[in-house]
């Protein structure tokens, strides 16, 4: 994907040279950037709401990359992580990355490699953002059955017909038409596959 102006690239550094350094790097490559010194900072400006993904350095004073790290954890901020160093720590590199982190990079960083963590970092949030929108959209959507038409919808969405679905349940087959007309107009889909789809979510 190529640089996506919606986005924001965060990065936490306290070398005001790095900071700069890629700062210069992402937005010649058409990435919006924000900059901070230091993970207090970062918590208290950064717009958990706008899509991207965060640059951070693991060795800072204060609070640390992975103390930032575990307080977004613990605060459901699911926002992508590329972890910078100037230090080839395997062992911090491990416990980073198997608590989420995308990629881990040493100093001095590679641009390329860089860009293609930036990349796939945001391309995945945008992702993980849709997906949330689409399980909120599904569940106002399946809010509005009824408890019988609930019923109804799951046998539909197994592929079950009218008159199965009247015996399974014990209701007259009209009243499965019935039921069905109204549950394919609440949730504003045509076919079972699709009902399959909304419930699955």
């Amino acid at each position: 994907m190529s640089a996506n102006p919606m986005s924001v690239v965060r990065i936490v550094d306290d070398d005001e040279d790095v900071r700069n350094s890629l700062k210069f790097l992402l937005e010649a490559e058409g990435w919006k950037t924000q900059v901070y010194a230091n993970a207090d900072e970062f918590l208290e400006k950064d717009n958990a709401l706008i899509p991207g993904c965060l640059i951070l350095d693991i060795r800072m004073p204060g609070t640390s990359g992975l103390m930032l790290q575990n307080r977004l954890i613990e605060a459901e901020y699911a926002l992508p992580i590329i972890f910078i160093t100037a230090f080839a720590e395997v062992g911090t590199a491990v416990m980073a990355l198997r608590r989420g982190a995308l990629d881990f990079l040493t100093k001095p960083i590679n641009d390329e490699r860089l860009l293609e963590s930036v990349e796939t970092a945001v391309s995945n949030d945008w992702k993980r953002r849709s997906s949330i929108e689409h399980s909120k959209k599904a569940h106002e959507l399946v809010s509005l059955l009824t408890v019988r038409e609930l019923d109804v919808a799951r046998l539909v969405a197994e592929g079950l017909s009218n008159k199965q679905i009247a015996v399974n349940l014990g209701i007259a087959e009209t009243t499965v038409k019935v039921h069905r007309t109204s549950i394919y107009r609440k949730l504003e889909v045509k076919t079972p596959l699709e009902i399959f789809k909304l419930l699955e979510r």
